[in-house]
């Protein structure tokens, strides 16, 4: 086994330049968004915390969308080139356009999710992130029970008139019925252009695009997959990059998962730069919980036995769409002998953020989801920031961490097996 550059001396893993590789959850927007983000939260952590970091544009026009990092964190001059690994196009020709298909998709990921008992054993874990799951059936079905009720409400409102004008017949209550069948419509259309608001046809395609397959990959995400794990392929052969650092938040956790399991698999220089992987609000029981979720089992498995790379796992309790302190392996049945990885621990939103802050974001669940990327006004141990631009490798800044107590590592999911590697 190799053990990597971390075990070579300290000395050798200070940090003057890093290629990080962020990979998104289920996400139709372009990667602008998240070059602002890192922007605009980038300088209030470096306010609240006395550091600087700047951005400037990508000094290459070659390979995946990103930005250029020169930051001053203590004490130390640190370079970052930080790029997003797009699968957002996968994402956009997964989402059902018409009102019609997404229902039939609630009814189909229902049933997967409840037939198979992956559900109930979900609900063993964390009820917070099942709710979430729950909440898009639970509006899709309420807006369409209200335009039910527009329907009848129009047709009895027109029907009224009628009787009052002395008109009847089959053509006025025809009539009456298209007239409420109108209605009806329109409303469920109105309720889909306010889903910017609402986010129940976006979080029924996200989970509908997992239970479509069972938890397998489906043939597009494996071509992407082989491309992310080329990329970082080719970082990690380049001598003057200190640390190569994957980031993997909400479901693209569980991509990431596979991609490094797969680099990890075809071998990596034993003296090339250090490998680190960052998983962040995952959800990745949704994916290993289910029947045919084999090469994600397998992946978990492999990759939390390997010294090539350190892997830190953060969530927190206060988010609710994450599986909290949920150790992925082991949760999902297929932690071996002599696991290593992932080192769980908690942002714990709660004493990271003050109270007036969490107060202003505690039922914003949305944007909570993505606190992992965001400043904190009083930051513990956690800040992304200085991970991505900071002058320790992910392995020494976290190597005397200690998991969080309330983690949660018993196995719980039905279905554990694996494929064959």
């Amino acid at each position: 086994m190799i053990l990597g550059r971390a075990d070579k001396g300290s000395e050798h893993s200070r940090v003057a330049r890093r290629r990080v590789f962020y990979i998104p959850g289920y996400d139709p927007i372009p990667p602008r968004r998240y070059r602002e983000l890192y922007r605009k939260e980038g300088a209030a952590q470096a306010e609240i915390s006395g550091y600087e970091i700047n951005l400037k544009a990508k000094q290459s026009k070659v390979g995946p969308y990103g930005w250029h990092v020169q930051a001053t964190i203590e004490d130390a001059e640190v370079v970052a080139d930080v790029e997003v690994l797009v699968w957002s196009d996968i994402v956009r020709d997964s989402m059902e356009n018409s009102i019609p298909g997404t229902y039939w998709q609630l009814a189909r990921t229902a049933w997967t999710y409840i037939s198979t008992g992956t559900l109930r054993r979900l609900m063993r874990l964390r009820k917070g992130p099942v709710i979430a799951a729950l909440y898009p059936v639970g509006m899709l079905l309420v807006q369409a029970l209200l335009a039910a009720l527009l329907v009848w409400g129009v047709v009895r409102a027109l029907s009224a008139v009628a009787g009052a004008l002395s008109l009847s017949g089959l053509l006025v209550q025809l009539g009456s019925l298209v007239f409420g069948l109108l209605a009806g419509a329109a409303l469920m259309r109105w309720f889909k252009k306010m889903d910017g608001k609402i986010f129940a046809y976006y979080l029924m395609h996200d989970y509908a695009y997992s239970a479509a397959s069972k938890g397998a990959n489906s043939p597009e995400l494996e071509v992407r997959v082989a491309e992310f794990t080329a990329l970082i392929g080719t970082a990690l052969l380049d001598d003057s990059l200190d640390e190569v650092l994957v980031v993997g938040h909400s479901s693209g956790a569980h991509v990431a998962v596979s991609v490094l399991s797969d680099l990890i698999r075809s071998g990596v220089p034993e003296d090339g730069p250090h490998l680190g992987f960052l998983s962040l609000g995952q959800v990745v029981p949704m994916v290993s919980f289910l029947p045919d979720a084999h090469r994600l089992r397998a992946d978990l498995r492999f990759l939390s036995m390997r010294d090539e790379l350190a892997w830190i796992d953060v969530t927190a309790p206060g988010d609710g769409c994450a599986f909290a302190l949920c150790d992925p392996v082991s949760v999902s049945g297929v932690a071996p002998e002599g696991k290593r990885w992932p080192l769980v621990f908690s942002a714990a939103f709660t004493q990271t953020l003050s109270p007036k802050r969490w107060a202003e974001l505690r039922w914003r669940f949305f944007r909570l989801h993505f606190q992992y990327l965001c400043a904190f006004d009083q930051p513990g141990d956690y800040d992304y920031f200085r991970i991505t631009a900071g002058p320790q490798t992910l392995r020494e800044r976290y190597q005397d961490r200690k998991p969080s107590k309330s983690r949660i590592g018993r196995p719980v999911s039905k279905f554990t097996s694996v494929a064959a590697t």
